[in-house]
């Protein structure tokens, strides 16, 4: 009995080894390693080299980061992915207890050199070592990417701007005969997708609209797929901090148009409102974008409104000088009137005192009238009406030049009432524009 143990337990131990299922990573290693073995990732996956790869691309726009106007730049966090056919990779899953996918290192596998044209810069993109490949020897490939790109950006219409940025992909160096391009989904369905697209920042996401072409070029002929992201600025903060206190100070500014001219508290008005504008813009210069290709709109309205001020503040100062000249001017001849001629063989005489004397009786005059008298006192009469004459004539000069400066505020005041509706129909159309698209 004692030889029958031993073949009990090697019969035993065969039927547990039977029983037992084998483990699923065995064969998923001995199927990465059967693919890997003698795989050639810089060679093209296909057996007939004619044959085109086609690489399937779709884009999802997750956010707008940031929009730098001044260097041409913007900056948007996309979901990327990459489909093609790799015929080196293929197997038959009932061999490999039913796998149909797997992952595989993306350094190990052939992978397309598509590249963004737009790129400046890619800042915090996380790296995903790893691709999925299914049993007919189809690789997909998923990567989320913080771009950072070259656009053309309009800031004209601020803070009521579109702009339209493009996203072009192509091979850097196979041609459409070796490697082409086509979308992963419809372009229907990419235009208007904005599931993923976060909706809370400044920007939002009107569409992505997307083409297929050929570029032509001495290197050959290129498969490039161009996405257009469309996006608009919500310009509700800029209207409540930017726009609203500027309509009010120009219409203060507007107000300071029915002091009179001559005024001297206009000055000071104008001086004030001419700091608080300086102020205001110095401290909203964040706020405006800076452009070296396009000057905002408000940007041009700020400098025009304060120009017009700063030209009515001109006008006020002339016309306080000139009247302050004048007024000057008067003093020195009426002190050199009164003062009185000077005889050539006798003292300087008062002329009022002369006229006092004139108004003696004849009797009186007859007896103290000295030779001359008479003489002295016409040349001090013909002093007076020259004096009433030149004071006449600066009187009409001063009416003059005043009608004159009050048509020239008043046609600064027209203008200004002009540019500030113009600048009000420009607003409320480009917001009716903006609304509508």
């Amino acid at each position: 009995m004692a030889p029958l143990w031993p073949l009990v337990l090697v019969a035993t131990s065969g039927i547990l080894a039977i029983d037992t299922p084998h483990p699923r990573s065995s064969a998923l290693h001995h199927l990465t390693k059967q693919l890997l073995q003698k795989y050639r990732k810089e060679v093209r996956p296909v057996h007939n080299w004619t044959q085109a790869t086609t690489v399937y691309l779709d884009v999802f726009v997750r956010a707008v980061l940031d929009v730098d106007a001044q260097n041409q730049k913007l900056k948007t966090s996309v979901w990327y992915r990459e489909v093609w056919d790799d015929e080196f990779l293929s197997w038959n899953s009932s061999m490999f207890d039913e796998i149909r996918e797997i992952s595989l290192p993306l350094s190990a596998v052939w992978a397309p050199d598509i590249i963004i044209n737009e790129f400046v810069d890619i800042e915090r993109s996380p790296d995903l070592p790893y691709v999925y490949v299914n049993s007919s020897g189809t690789i997909k490939h998923s990567k989320p990417i913080q771009l950072v790109s070259v656009c053309s950006l309009d800031t004209y219409a601020f803070p009521f701007d579109i702009q339209n940025c493009s996203l072009t992909f192509n091979s850097i160096l196979h041609t459409v005969e070796d490697v082409d391009l086509a979308f992963l989904r419809s372009r229907e369905d990419i235009i208007h997708d904005q599931k993923a697209f976060f909706n809370d920042s400044e920007w939002e996401l009107l569409s992505v609209s997307s083409t297929y072409n050929i570029l032509q070029s001495s290197a050959g002929n290129f498969a490039q797929i161009q996405f257009n992201v469309v996006i608009r600025r919500r310009p509700l903060v800029y209207v409540v901090n930017l726009l609203i206190p500027s309509i009010f100070l120009m219409l203060v500014d507007l107000g300071s148009f029915y002091l009179p001219p001559t005024c001297h508290a206009r000055i000071v008005f104008k001086s004030s409102v001419l700091v608080g504008y300086t102020v205001f813009r110095v401290n909203m210069s964040d706020e405006v974008p800076k452009s070296t290709v396009s000057t905002p709109l408000i940007g041009v309205f700020f400098t025009v409104c304060t120009a017009f001020l700063v030209l009515s503040l001109s006008t006020s100062i002339l016309l306080v000088k000139f009247l302050h000249d004048e007024q000057c001017s008067r003093r020195q001849w009426t002190l050199l009137c009164l003062r009185g001629d000077t005889d050539e063989e006798g003292p300087r005489m008062d002329p009022w005192a002369q006229l006092a004397g004139v108004t003696e009786p004849p009797i009186c005059q007859e007896h103290q009238a000295q030779p001359g008298t008479l003489r002295e006192v016409w040349s001090q009469l013909q002093s007076i009406s020259s004096y009433l004459q030149t004071q006449d004539q600066a009187d009409q000069q001063e009416a003059g030049w005043l009608a004159l400066l009050e048509r020239f505020d008043r046609l600064l005041f027209q203008s200004y009432l002009v540019v500030l509706g113009f600048y009000t129909i420009t607003l409320c159309s480009l917001w009716v524009l903006w609304s509508g698209s």
